[in-house]
């Protein structure tokens, strides 16, 4: 068991200054809260801080709100954050206030929530532009449009409103899709740590079981080993609910003879890692099973090779289409020319998503898959990506061989881009025949 990372004050005033820097000193941004979410009348859902400004500072505690004033003179990073409160402290935990947001989050300046009406328009007054997000909390969407307004009646008194508002993950984005190397460290934990609850949930896999004790034994372990959440709603879908691609109730009994698919992934402070695995629920694929996983398995390892500096991210989906409609002729799913079911798409059928996404902060991590010149994105050293082949043959699908009807087959890992050719970050996570069906086999009871 490694020794569990942390990302450093340091690795955040680098972040600021890189941010700082792509904005220039004649801009601000602004990153505003995730709203805390009702779940049922005074239940609320556990709070996950917006990755933005986890990004930039490391701050988890609800409402708070990051101004970042390249050049100001009291400092870059001004933060406005929860008054210190002793009795909501003793109802709904400990807060750090602002001494704490400069004390433990690098705050130039910080004050309480208070006084972000009367601060924040001299942030922003005399600035040329603005860098902000909309349509993600209303209510602050309305505050930021209130302030503009303010600052623009009086344009005729120096310093003046802002010139232009940007969306302010333009920036923070790019920066973001590139992954330091600390922030590789926590990833290859998130990954070490995913790895095993897969492992697990194999071994504990029999006929009987049912979809929810693998979920539960899956994220018991995310927990145990120091993970804050699933990074996702963990997917455990046996025989024909493994064709549903998001299907998460993972409610039914798993049958001899089903195969199972478990996309699952654990978020560590912060990070995510994102894992597909699919295997026999007895221990043995079938003669027919057998040859759709391998299908799979030999495409997403071609896959994984494609991923090479350069090679333009939508590359690697063509590629990747053509191979999976290659295999879909050879298991008798499609018929006819390829280069002309490829062109009509007829493998969608089968492969309808796409080869993989970035990975990071979110499972869906943020940077465009385009160039900001609006050529397409190639990869390049430190971005991080899943590939995730799959076929999935429904049970009604009379059009297909009856011996692979409700079996679905994802096979998906995360993948480092580097100089040297790409690196595997979940190869821990065992995925040959021989070794998954030896898991199976070597079965443990569940607690």
């Amino acid at each position: 068991m490694s020794h569990a990372p942390i990302i450093d004050q340091d690795e955040f005033a680098r972040r600021r200054a890189a941010l700082a820097e792509a904005i220039g000193h004649d801009s601000v941004a602004i990153f505003a809260p995730t709203p805390e979410r009702r779940r049922s009348h005074d239940t609320f859902y556990a709070y996950r801080a917006s990755s933005d400004v986890l990004y930039l500072t490391g701050f988890a505690e609800p409402e708070a709100v990051v101004v970042i004033a390249p050049g100001h003179p009291d400092g870059d990073l001004h933060m406005f954050v929860r008054e210190r409160d002793p009795l909501k402290e003793q109802w709904d935990g400990r807060r750090v206030g602002a001494e704490g947001a400069r004390a433990l989050h690098g705050a130039d300046v910080a004050y309480t929530l208070d006084e972000l009406d009367e601060v924040l328009p001299k942030l922003v007054d005399g600035r040329r532009d603005l860098h902000y997000t909309f349509g993600q909390d209303d209510a602050f969407d309305k505050r930021i449009l209130a302030l503009n307004t303010t600052l623009r009646h009086r344009r005729n008194l120096p310093p003046g409103a802002p010139a232009s508002i940007s969306d302010a993950r333009d920036a923070l984005h790019e920066l973001r899709l590139i992954k330091s190397d600390a922030e590789l460290v926590v990833m290859r934990h998130a990954a070490e740590i995913t790895s095993e609850a897969h492992v697990l949930a194999m071994r504990a896999c029999s006929p009987g079981t049912h979809e929810y004790e693998l979920q539960a034994l899956i994220e018991y372990h995310f927990r145990r080993r120091g993970a804050d959440f699933p990074a996702y709603s963990s997917i455990v879908g046996a025989g024909d609910n493994a064709t549903i691609l998001h299907y998460i109730e993972n409610t039914d009994a798993i049958q001899d003879g089903d195969v199972v698919l478990i996309d699952a992934g654990c978020e560590y402070q912060g990070y995510a890692a994102d894992i597909t695995r699919s295997f026999p629920a007895n221990g043995s694929f079938t003669s027919p099973q057998r040859d759709l996983y391998q299908a799979v398995l030999e495409v997403q390892l071609a896959a994984i090779e494609d991923v090479t500096v350069g090679r333009p991210f939508q590359e690697l989906h063509l590629r990747t289409e053509r191979r999976l409609a290659e295999a879909c002729v050879q298991l008798g799913l499609l018929s006819g020319d390829l280069d002309e079911l490829v062109e009509s798409k007829a493998h969608k059928k089968y492969y309808p998503h796409g080869v993989g996404h970035w990975l990071g902060m979110d499972v869906h991590d943020v940077g465009p898959y385009y160039a900001p010149n609006g050529e397409r994105r190639a990869l390049a050293p430190g971005m991080v990506l899943t590939i995730e082949p799959g076929l999935y043959v429904p049970a009604h699908d009379d059009s297909a061989p009856q011996a692979l009807r409700g079996v679905g087959v994802r096979i998906e890992d995360d993948i480092l881009v580097t100089a040297d050719g790409p690196e595997n970050l979940t190869a821990s996570c065992p995925k040959s025949i021989a070794r998954i069906e030896e898991l199976v086999a070597s079965s443990i009871s569940l607690p």
